[in-house]
C-alpha cells in the first residue's frame, strides 16, 4: 500500500490529526498507544519539539499498521528528507511552500500544507498537496471556509487547525471541514498519556455525534 493510500484509509477511519507539539521521545510511545486506543489513526510530531526525529522514529515503529505518523512544522526540503529517513510519511507545514509540497509529492509522501487564502490553496494543490490545512483557524471562520469550499475542487479535503475543541467541530464540519488538526486542546507538553487518552476520547465522541 502506498503512503497516500495508507493515509486515505486512516483518514476514512478517523479524520483527526493529533498534534504532539513539545512531546519527548521517552513519553511519545505511551501517548501514541493512548491515542490509538481512543480511535486516532493520524499522529504528527512538530519539528520544533525536543528531538522530534527520534519521537517520529519510535512512533512509526511502534504503531506500524495502526497509525500514520509524520512531522509538523516542516519548513524545508531537507526536513522532508530527514522525516522520511526515520519512517515519517506525513509532511505537515504551517505555510504554503511549493518546494516542500513538491518534494513530498515526488517522494510519495502525504503533503498537508497550511493555507489561509484561495490563492495559497490552489498553489498548494497544483504543487501536489494531498489535502489542505486551514491555518490558523482562529483567523478564519466556518463562513470563510464555506466560501473557500465554493471555489476549491469538490474533492479537496480541508482541515481547520488552531483552536479546535470538541464542541466547535460540528459548525466547522457543516461548513465543509473534512477533518481537523488538534493541538493544545488534545495535548500540551507535560500532559500525561492517560490525560491525553481522556481528551482523545472526548474528541472521538464529538466526532461521532
Amino acid at each position: 500500500m502506498s503512503h497516500i493510500a495508507a493515509f486515505d484509509a486512516a483518514f476514512a477511519r478517523c479524520p483527526l490529526i493529533a498534534i504532539l507539539r513539545g512531546v519527548k521521545p521517552d513519553e511519545v510511545e505511551g501517548i501514541g498507544e493512548e491515542l490509538v486506543a481512543a480511535g486516532f489513526t493520524l499522529i504528527e510530531v512538530p519539528l520544533n519539539s525536543p528531538d522530534p526525529l527520534e519521537s517520529i522514529a519510535r512512533l512509526a515503529e511502534r504503531l506500524q499498521g495502526r497509525a500514520v505518523v509524520g512531522a509538523g512544522t516542516v519548513l524545508s526540503v531537507q526536513d522532508v528528507a530527514a522525516v522520511a529517513a526515520v519512517g515519517g510519511t506525513m509532511i505537515i507545514s504551517p505555510n504554503t511552500n511549493v518546494d516542500v509540497i513538491a518534494a513530498s509529492a515526488e517522494a510519495g509522501l502525504v503533503s498537508l500544507p497550511g493555507f489561509a487564502t484561495p490563492s495559497e490553496g490552489f498553489a498548494a494543490l497544483v504543487a501536489g498537496a494531498t489535502a489542505l490545512k486551514l491555518f490558523p483557524a482562529e483567523a478564519a471562520s466556518p463562513a470563510v471556509l464555506k466560501a473557500m469550499r465554493a471555489v476549491l475542487p469538490a474533492s479537496t479535503r480541508v482541515l481547520p487547525v488552531g483552536g479546535i475543541a470538541p464542541e466547535t467541530m460540528a459548525v466547522w464540519r457543516d461548513a465543509g471541514a473534512a477533518g481537523f488538526g488538534l493541538g493544545s486542546a488534545l495535548y500540551h507538553a507535560g500532559l500525561s498519556a492517560e490525560a491525553v487518552g481522556t481528551r482523545a476520547r472526548s474528541f472521538i465522541a464529538a466526532l461521532e455525534d
